[in-house]
């Protein structure tokens, strides 16, 4: 059986994070992503860690992990021959992806117009900080800024203290996510309609629509009655310190039985102080302190079996160690062993959604520059034309 997307020809034309992540699941579905990087390497290469703690372009974990399966090919964009080049390529595609500003986009000769000419099928995916126009629109971003300008981080952090980032670079893969989401949506429609589009992904489009109700609920009151909570938002609903890690409760009323029979302390179940809801929140600090006493004498993983004999919501805070050793994620073949020829052997995130055990392939991330002669060839270029394209030494 074919895999989902075999038989979609994608160029990206992206740097670090958003646009390698959209070209990483067009690949794993089975698209053939060809990676445009410029001469010496994508920036994400010089972004560590890297083996051995060594700096070296092909062994980034960063890069490893965002471009298995893909094809990789120097192109010097700034040149006209890598501009004719590209276009060259462009003519055979079904998506383009680039996540440059708009005006560094035009004068890389990635403008849709430009493109649709010479392909009106086309699919150009643009991901952007905000959007193609609008008063930001040729403002610089990063993960940070996305995090902020999204609204994250006023929900996010202690009460009393500043607002805080979320951790990795969720804004960015919020920002690939969504641009292939809405992809896949457009090639949809110009298999119905014979004409492709110009996707525009404004990373805080996606950012501020997942902040639950806070938008609508400040519409509707015009005030915003809630606050940022931190770890410890109450003694039934927080994150507490254990023997080897921390545990997480999330306790409502009709999980207080169990709860209280997970932990040792039936006996709270006939405190008037712990009665009912109400009797709990009046007595939160008594609760909470006799909480963080049962977890700091737990061991994560032995919590978390209680909670599951008394199904009790509670959970253990999984470390990048336990993540490997998961055996749900094993048991669902999630984690893929892949062998890299310079960076060995490592294991991988594999397909986000499941949809077959045919459905996803594993193949390491390109050497820099590993396809350029082939896929320059495929596109008809001569010798000289792909010296010249790659900005290579003649």
């Amino acid at each position: 059986m074919p895999l989902p997307l075999e038989g979609i020809r994608v160029l990206e034309v992206g740097t670090f994070v958003s646009a390698p992540y959209c070209g990483r699941l067009f690949a794993g579905y089975g698209a053939d992503v060809i990676k445009i990087e410029p001469p010496g390497g994508e920036i994400s290469r010089a972004h560590g860690p890297f083996l051995n703690g060594t700096p070296n372009p092909e062994t980034s974990a960063l890069f490893l992990y965002l471009n298995t399966n893909k094809r990789s090919i120097e192109l010097d964009l700034s040149s006209i021959e890598g501009r004719e080049a590209f276009l060259r390529l462009a003519e055979d595609a079904d998506v383009i992806i680039e996540n440059y500003r708009p005006s560094d986009a035009q004068g890389l000769g990635l403008d849709y117009e430009t493109i649709r000419s010479l392909n009106p099928r086309v699919v150009l995916v643009s991901i952007t900080a905000y959007g193609q126009e609008g008063p930001y629109a040729k403002y610089r971003s990063n993960n940070l800024i996305a995090f902020a300008m999204g609204g994250q981080m006023f929900l996010t952090g202690d009460p009393d203290k500043s607002p805080v980032k979320n951790g990795g670079y969720q804004a960015d893969y919020q920002g690939g996510l969504n641009a292939f989401s809405a992809a896949n949506l457009a090639l949809l429609a110009a298999e119905r309609d014979g004409e492709g589009q110009h996707v525009d992904i404004s990373v805080q489009h996606c950012m501020a629509p997942i902040l639950e109700a806070g938008i609508p609920f400040y519409a509707y009151n015009g005030i915003w009655t809630g606050q940022r909570r931190g770890n410890l938002m109450s003694s039934f609903m927080g994150i507490y310190p254990c023997i080897d890690g921390q545990v997480g409760v999330h306790v409502m009323a009709r999980n207080w039985p169990p709860f209280a029979a997970a932990t040792g302390h039936s006996e709270w179940l006939e405190d008037e102080r712990f009665a009912t809801a109400d009797s709990r929140r009046n007595h939160d600090d008594e609760l909470m302190a006799e909480v963080i006493e049962w977890a700091a004498g737990m061991r994560k993983k032995d919590a978390y079996a209680i909670g599951g004999e008394h199904r009790a919501p509670i959970t253990f805070i999984h470390t990048m160690e336990d993540l490997l050793e998961s055996p749900q994620l094993s048991a669902r073949g999630f984690l893929r062993n892949i062998e890299h020829p310079i960076a060995g052997n490592a294991s991988y995130p594999g397909p986000p959604w499941w949809m077959g055990p045919d459905s996803w392939r594993d193949a390491p991330a390109p050497l820099l520059g590993e396809h350029t002669q082939a896929v320059l060839r495929e596109a008809g270029l001569s010798q000289a034309e792909i010296t010249a394209a790659a900005g290579l030494a003649t």
